[in-house]
């Protein structure tokens, strides 16, 4: 795998927190307002780190 790729989709641990139920379902909304693309993106990219994979 690049390195260069490697570091640009790099998961930020920090970013997370533990959420109450109310906090999660803000979550929840958020993805249901973006654009279906967006939605399709975000999947993909997971799906790929997931499964350890690259984006060649």
């Amino acid at each position: 795998m690049d390195p260069e790729k490697t570091k640009e989709h790099r998961l930020d641990r920090t970013a997370f927190k533990m959420q109450t139920a109310e906090e999660a379902s803000n979550t929840v909304a958020y993805w249901r307002q973006r654009p279906d693309a967006e939605k399709l993106r975000a999947a993909y990219h997971l799906s790929l780190r997931a499964w350890e994979l690259s984006e060649e």
